[in-house]
Parts: structure tokens; sequence; C-alpha cells
């Protein structure tokens, strides 16, 4: 395990606020999976911003993966080892915050998801 608490931003809560709102999924690590999973799919590496996770919103690594945390946790080390990045904790959990960071703001950006039904096409 790379990460074990996973802290988001101001911003990121906000987002998520508006996402729980609008999908009526209740769940903070539901839409981080997703969010991530977006991220994972855009080629381009995140931009390096920096961010502080200064929100009250934090989840331990198994809440976010669930049953699912060791293939989340591939699939971070397969993406890093694939964008050339070298395979420590601390690049993985970086990493990682920049992509789950990223795709929440891309699934909030999304003018389709007004609803469950607008999410589940983004997945889809």
């Amino acid at each position: 395990m790379f990460i074990e608490t996973v802290r988001l931003s101001d911003q990121a809560k906000g987002q998520l606020i508006k996402l729980k709102r609008k999908t009526k999924i209740e769940n903070w690590n539901i839409l981080c999976r997703w969010a991530l999973c977006l991220s994972l799919s855009d080629p381009k590496i995140p931009s390096d911003s920096a961010f502080k996770s200064n929100s009250a919103v934090e989840m331990t690594w198994k809440i976010f993966g669930g049953e699912y945390s060791d293939l989340f946790e591939a699939l971070m080390k397969e993406r890093c080892h694939g964008d050339g990045i070298e395979l420590t904790k601390d690049n993985l959990a970086k990493y990682f915050r920049l992509h789950l960071h990223r795709g929440i703001t891309y699934l909030d950006n999304t003018k389709e998801i007004s609803n469950i039904v607008g999410f589940l096409n983004i997945a889809l």
C-alpha cells in the first residue's frame, strides 16, 4: 500500500458536494474511484500543481478502494511506469493525488452530468 489516508482539497470537496447532489451518489469513495479512472484514461500526465489537502474530507485507502484497492494500486503503478515515473512510495502517492484531483475536476466540468443518467453515460 503506497498511501494510507486519502485527503482532498477544499476545491475537490466542493466539487464532490455538487456531484453528490446531481448524481445522488452518497459516498465520496465511489465518486473518487470514478474520478481516478477518468483521469487515468487521459494519456496526458496531470500537471504537477500544488494543492492543499485542507478539507475535512479524508478516507483510508481501504475505504477508497474497497475490495478493489489492490487493483487501484496496480493501475497507479502501471500508469506511473508507463509515464516514466520512478515507482517510489512518494511518487505513487503524489501521482495518485494528482490523478484523483484532476478526475474530480473533469467530472465537475462535464456539462452532461446533471443527474445519475448523465453520470452513467460518461462512465460508459
